[in-house]
């Protein structure tokens, strides 16, 4: 298990930038799959972006393909999620999610992980 830290949600106007930040409080990233998912209340969590292990493999979700770009910095230990041309719609809490590497899984699937940050709000204001 990790446990995972997120940070840099604000508020920000729409059309506005944003990146945030998923660390693990100990231990390394460098053998997880991590995930970015968000939510608002009273919806579910819904898929963000995926990235491998190894920074080979990333999928975003139709609704931020083109404007929303996950990587990771392995010297900083740190999965980011770079956000442009934000949207009132894009509002919500963002999480982090982890799984060890090794299996082959369903990455947009939140039931996949186990590990969760404890998220960070992003607004966008029209």
């Amino acid at each position: 298990q990790v446990h995972l830290v997120e940070s840099g949600g604000a508020l920000v106007q729409a059309g506005g930038a944003l990146t945030l930040s998923c660390a693990p409080s100990g231990g390394s990233l460098t053998t997880y799959n991590v995930a970015w998912f968000r939510q608002v209340p009273g919806k579910e969590r819904e898929f963000v972006a995926y990235i491998r292990w190894d920074g080979v493999s990333t999928y975003h979700a139709d609704s931020v393909k083109g404007r929303f770009t996950i990587y990771s910095d392995n010297a900083k230990n740190t999965v980011f999620l770079l956000m442009k041309s934000l949207r009132p719609e894009d509002t919500a809490t963002y999480y982090c999610a982890a799984k060890p590497r090794g299996t082959t899984y369903e990455y947009s699937d939140r039931d996949e992980y186990g590990d969760w940050g404890q998220g960070t709000q992003v607004t966008v204001s029209s």
